[in-house]
This record gives C-alpha cells, sequence and structure tokens, in this order.
C-alpha cells in the first residue's frame, strides 16, 4: 500500500493539460479528450508499475497536452530483461483494456458508439507508441535492440540514426495525407525535438553509462577485448558493451607478454585524467603491480 501511495506521488500535470481539457470542454469533445488522456495515463502507469516492481528509481509520471510519460533513472547498465519488460509494460496495457471495452460493449453504461471511439483511440496509441522513433516505446525497443550484442555507444548511435531517418519518413508520408491536421505536427515538433536532445546529450549519456558501471556491478559474464597498447583510452571505451564485465587484453608492438586489465581500473583512468592518453602511456606511468597479470 505504501509503494502505491510512494507512486502515486509521482504524477505529475503538466500546465497545459489543464489549457487542452478546458478547449475540450468549450468545443464539446470532452469526452474524446478525457477518453484519450485517460488510456495514456494507464499506458504510462504499466512503465511506472513495472519499474516499481524492478526496484528501478522512478522520477515523475506526467501528463503532457499530447500524451504522458513516465521518467524513470537509467544509465544504461540495467538488465536488458528488465529493460525489455518495463517497455512492453506500457503497449501490453491496451490489450486488457480493449478487451474489456469488448465485455461491456452495448451495456446500458458503456454504448456501442463509445465503445468503437474508446477501440479506435486505443488502436491508434497503441500503434503509433510502437513506431521506431525515440522516445515513444518502439524506439526504445529499437534502442534496446541497437545495444544487444553490439558497443554501447555504437549501439546509440545507429540508433538515433534511425530513428530520426523513419521520423523524417513518417512526416513526408503524413504530409501528403494530413498536411494541416495541427495535432499531428505538434507532436512531430516534440518528436524532433526529443530526437534533437538525445543527439546533443549522447556524451552526457555515454560518459553516465560508463560512471554507472561502478555504482552497478550485477553478475555478468566475462567478455575480453583484445586492444593494441596504441589506442587511445577514451576510444577504448568505444568497444565497451552492456550486459557484460570486460577484461581487456593489451598486446604490444614490441612483442611483449600481454597485459590483462580489468574493466574497473580502466574507468578509473578514463574518468580521471588520462581519457586522451595511449594505452601504452598509461600502463608506463602505472605501477605493474597495479594491474592483475592474469585472466578474471
Amino acid at each position: 500500500m505504501n509503494e502505491w501511495f510512494l507512486l502515486a506521488r509521482k504524477i505529475k500535470i503538466h500546465p497545459l493539460f489543464w489549457f487542452v481539457l478546458g478547449i475540450g470542454i468549450i468545443t464539446g469533445y470532452f469526452r474524446e479528450v478525457l477518453m484519450v488522456f485517460m488510456i495514456v495515463f494507464i499506458h504510462e502507469l504499466g512503465h511506472a508499475v513495472a519499474a516499481s516492481y524492478f526496484k528501478w528509481k522512478i522520477n515523475k509520471i506526467e501528463l503532457l497536452p499530447f500524451g504522458g510519460v513516465a521518467e524513470v533513472e537509467d544509465n544504461g547498465n540495467k538488465p536488458f530483461r528488465e529493460e525489455l519488460m518495463i517497455i512492453l509494460a506500457g503497449p501490453i496495457q491496451h490489450v486488457w483494456m480493449i478487451g474489456l471495452s469488448f465485455s461491456f460493449a452495448g451495456s446500458s453504461f458503456w454504448s456501442e458508439q463509445a465503445h468503437q471511439l474508446f477501440l479506435n483511440h486505443n488502436l491508434v496509441i497503441l500503434l503509433f507508441n510502437l513506431l521506431p522513433i525515440l522516445p515513444l516505446d518502439g524506439g526504445r525497443l529499437l534502442q534496446l535492440l541497437c545495444c544487444y550484442r553490439s558497443p554501447y555507444k555504437t549501439g546509440m548511435a545507429t540508433a538515433r540514426k534511425l530513428s530520426f531517418f523513419i521520423l523524417i519518413a513518417c512526416m513526408i508520408i503524413v504530409s501528403f495525407f494530413f498536411s494541416f491536421h495541427l495535432n499531428i505536427w505538434v507532436v512531430f515538433s516534440f518528436l524532433i525535438l526529443n530526437n534533437y536532445l538525445e543527439w546533443k546529450q549522447r556524451h552526457y549519456r555515454f560518459v553516465r553509462f560508463l560512471m554507472g558501471r561502478n555504482a552497478f556491478v550485477p553478475k555478468r559474464p566475462i567478455k575480453t577485448i583484445r586492444v593494441d597498447d596504441t589506442m587511445i583510452i577514451k576510444d577504448v571505451m568505444d568497444l565497451f558493451e552492456r550486459g557484460v564485465t570486460h577484461q581487456l587484453v593489451v598486446s604490444s608492438q614490441s612483442n611483449e607478454a600481454p597485459i590483462y586489465v580489468p574493466e574497473s581500473m580502466l574507468l578509473r583512468a578514463f574518468l580521471g585524467n588520462y581519457s586522451k592518453i595511449r594505452l601504452k602511456e598509461w600502463l608506463d606511468s602505472t605501477e605493474q603491480n597495479d594491474f592483475r597479470m592474469i585472466k578474471i
């Protein structure tokens, strides 16, 4: 019960929500506006409940004029399975809502007209959210897929590019059929802004991912990365992946025995003052005893 109370306290209502609601009352579309926001709220609540179940920190659940957002704390190091379940928890809510509407359709309090309206809104919101565009659920699934078995930085960059190109393609297609539909272009403006912010914050997100690897250390499989000692440390960090703990095997051009460097030591070097120097320089400046010379 206490968890539900804490979750309810995270709910925020954007001031423009009341403006849109007022417009709905004035224009006679109050029921439709209320229905859409209820669907969106339940959708976002699904994400929040799943995040709460996996003990993710929930910052807020906010109702916006054009939808909603469940903002959770994520540094990119959570298990793939957990993030997948949290992403899918939103779209799954539409299944039971549609089923419930069918079961009550034609009753005294839920007319066939209300059922059709509710069904249409549900399907539109569900299909829209599954578009592979950030920050929609489909975009987050795309991001998760791109980062699976690929370096985190590469995967995130690929997801951003695909998201942007798909967004542009959708805008071109929509312009032929709904060129004067204001609501659609407001939503597209929101998506363009979010994709721009994703690109602008790419370096911050990558550093947060690296910093989070020290703060969140579950039992993860070991993955060996073989690198040359002429590589710059920040370029080595670009090879780091989600869901694994790395062991670096540093080879030397002078045919010396390779050195096994734990991920934790390279992270400390990157977050210190060594990010722009070569591995060889860093190794030479560090006592050999600081390294584990056997595989981990």
